[in-house]
């Protein structure tokens, strides 16, 4: 669960680490005691939108289930996205120009 965490705030390091010249078009975020969501838009086409929630509320097994993506546009003009989901198996991304494991 702290991994999930510190790569939720090292993600947004980066996208703040950014020039100055870009800008927040859009930010949103809602926190709760059992579940938290937040997005963010910046004007270079940079996009993060993320939900997590408790799974297992009051049991041993509780744990933190967090759904999210990003996407930013390269230096090569393309916009690459990544969809992830970080639980008690780990973080697991997906993107069309991540490489994937062969099959078992």
């Amino acid at each position: 669960m702290k991994f999930v965490i510190v790569l939720a705030f090292a993600l947004f390091a980066v996208v703040a680490a950014r020039p100055s010249a870009v800008e927040i078009v859009r930010q949103s975020s809602d926190v709760g005691v059992e579940s938290y969501n937040y997005g963010l838009e910046t004007s270079d086409g940079t996009k993060k939108e993320e939900k997590g929630e408790l799974k297992n509320l009051g049991h041993e097994d509780e744990a933190i289930v967090v759904h999210g993506s990003y996407s930013f546009v390269a230096d090569d003009g393309v916009t690459y996205t990544v969809t992830y989901v970080a639980d008690e198996n780990g973080f697991q991304p997906s993107g069309a120009h991540l490489p994937v494991a062969p099959a078992a």
